[in-house]
């Protein structure tokens, strides 16, 4: 019992040992200036993106919705807000319409919710109002109310599109100028060095995540962040988070596994779900088939 005792011991000192070495190791890890190449772009605008990325983290709270809002809503639930978001995708990718127009759409529709009754039928309304309002924004070709409504199966005139409109801007006090997880992801993938492989699977989970009503009681930043490092321990088939995503995402890979073990079973389950909108999308060759990748399925396995 002894002789067992002490090799227990010993091994559980080889572990510590290798845990140190290898936190030795991460701390020699250079942090790498990620604006450098951007330099000399004036529309990087170098000297003043810290300060930029800085204000983004202090406000994205009020980006944020109460992760129950949808127990005040007397007539929709969240299965009608994914089917409405999953259908949402679909019309973005139809349209060819920017990647920031879909963040800010979903980012619209739950705040609007948040504090504004909806009846089931008027649900897809708000759907098509909140692309609307989110094109007017970032988009320099805006698609006509007519195209919207013609999406809709005409279940809504003209007239009902721009009431709509005006009750949005109003309930939303015109605010707009919101940080979407779209603004995170930008700087996030160049911390991770991003590639053509990295790129599209990081933004395939996390519109994988815009559907689920569940994931939106992490914040924006922590969504993204999350992504991007569920999409490299999938494709590396190890833990990777470096010393420059650390520092740029301000999380830790402890903080990130939570979320990145719930986008583990929403890539599992992809292909497998009635709403597939986000799995088609992202089985194209213009996203590099990152759709049909492999879970890192390790992750659900992972110590925290």
């Amino acid at each position: 019992m002894f002789l067992q005792h002490t090799e227990a011991m010993l091994v559980e000192i080889d572990r510590m040992d290798a845990e140190v070495e290898m936190e030795d190791l991460n701390l020699d890890e250079p942090i790498v200036d990620i604006d450098a190449c951007d330099q000399k772009n004036p529309l990087a605008v170098t000297e003043y993106i810290d300060d930029i990325y800085a204000y983004y983290k202090r406000t994205e709270n009020s980006s944020c919705v109460p992760s129950n809002y949808m127990a005040r809503q007397f007539d929709i639930n969240d299965r009608m807000r994914a089917i409405l978001i999953d259908w949402l995708i679909e019309v973005h990718y139809k349209f060819e319409l920017m990647d920031e127009t879909l963040y800010l759409t979903v980012n619209l529709i739950d705040r609007f919710l948040a504090v504004q009754p909806v009846e089931r039928k008027r649900l897809q309304l708000v759907g098509v109002t909140a692309m609307l309002l989110a094109c007017k924004y970032e988009e320099v070709s805006v698609p006509v109310v007519e195209d919207l409504v013609s999406i809709s199966d005409r279940a809504y005139s003209r007239k009902e599109v721009l009431d709509m409109e005006k009750l949005m801007v109003n309930t939303l006090q015109f605010n707009l100028s919101l940080p979407t997880p779209y603004v995170f992801m930008r700087c996030f993938l160049k911390a991770a060095q991003y590639d053509k492989k990295l790129e599209p699977l990081s933004f395939f989970i996390l519109e994988l995540s815009l559907v689920q009503y569940e994931m939106l009681r992490f914040p924006q930043s922590q969504l993204a962040a999350a992504a991007i490092f569920t999409a490299k321990c999938t494709l590396t088939g190890c833990e990777m988070w470096s010393r420059t995503c650390e520092m740029h995402t301000s999380y830790n890979k402890d903080e990130l596994m939570e979320c990145a073990r719930l986008m583990v079973a929403l890539h599992q389950n992809a292909g497998k779900e009635k709403l597939t909108g986000v799995f088609k999308k992202y089985s194209t060759s213009k996203y590099g088939y990152a759709a049909k990748m492999e879970a890192a399925v390790f992750l659900e396995d992972a110590e925290c």
